[in-house]
């Protein structure tokens, strides 16, 4: 399911690489210069109804802060934008259809997936496959009981609304989505690998979901490590989704860690291994300490 793991990158998980120490809760990092401390913390777009609430460490620490930073204010779009500004990266250009864009035995198992959910493929047609895969992927969420509802980040901005902390956001959802055009090369590869999985949905939303839960950075280590393989796909999905990514927000926070009380909130797959926000924070002379 790599793909479907590799799209995770923007929904979920991570590890630290700095301690051996067991966590029995999802990461936090204090992130200290200047003996001004921002915090850092690893989050999922997506939960079940055992993940309301945040964790007290968490909430401790917003108190602290004067700023929250997420990867995009969802709380700041209304469904209606959404759609106006995601629409136009969705749609396929130039006579392009989603027939078009995938092999024969590919699209034949599109068309089946959704038959047997009584959903006409033909709802679909001018949609690029990496938008309809996000379709299918949010469908299989709902069908083991997630939902963007419970998801950490959102709880985030909300705290911070119900507590008048202002928020900030490091990229733009057209960020976001020009991410995904980037991939669009690889549209048949993402299906062929999705359907190759689909089987194993259960498992891998819950064993990802459980290990954030836990803080078991053993098994988020090897998510990220399966998810962003040597081939060209993986070496591409981490190029885009995580490297060039991490690196734009590691150049913003940089300039404010140790001048600002800042909680930064991003998806958790952001934070490990040596392109992860907390090896380049910690190389750039800030010290990172595991709550």
């Amino acid at each position: 399911m790599k793909f479907i793991q590799r799209i995770n990158a923007l929904f979920f998980v991570l590890l630290l690489g700095f301690s051996q120490q067991v966590f029995a809760e999802p990461g936090l990092w204090k992130v200290e210069k200047n003996g001004i401390a921002s915090y850092l913390f690893g989050t999922v777009h997506v939960g079940d109804k055992s993940m309301q609430g945040l964790p007290s460490k968490v909430t401790n620490a917003l108190d602290k802060t004067d700023k929250v930073i997420v990867e995009v204010d969802i709380s700041a779009i209304s469904p209606v934008d959404m759609q106006r500004r995601s629409l136009p990266f969705m749609m396929l250009k130039d006579g392009k259809t989603l027939q078009s864009e995938l092999s024969e035995a590919n699209y034949a198992k599109l068309q089946k997936y959704f038959a047997d959910k009584s959903i006409d493929i033909a709802m679909f047609k001018n949609l690029a496959p990496w938008a309809v895969m996000i379709t299918m992927m949010q469908m299989e969420f709902q069908k083991v009981g997630f939902s963007d509802q419970y998801g950490i980040d959102k709880q985030v901005l909300a705290y911070a609304k119900d507590h008048k902390i202002s928020v900030g956001e490091l990229e733009t959802l057209e960020r976001q989505m020009e991410m995904f055009e980037h991939l669009a090369i690889m549209n048949d590869k993402m299906i062929e690998e999705t359907f190759a999985q689909l089987a194993d949905a259960d498992t891998y939303f819950f064993g990802l979901i459980n290990a954030w839960k836990s803080g078991d950075m053993e098994t988020l280590t090897q998510f990220y490590n399966e998810s962003f393989d040597d081939s060209q796909y993986g070496e591409l999905s981490e190029q885009v989704m995580l490297i060039d990514r991490n690196n734009n927000w590691v150049e913003q926070l940089s300039k404010r860690i140790g001048k600002e009380k800042l909680f930064i909130a991003v998806g958790a797959l952001h934070l490990p291994e040596q392109h992860g926000l907390l090896k380049q924070l910690a190389d750039k002379g800030f010290t990172v300490t595991r709550i």
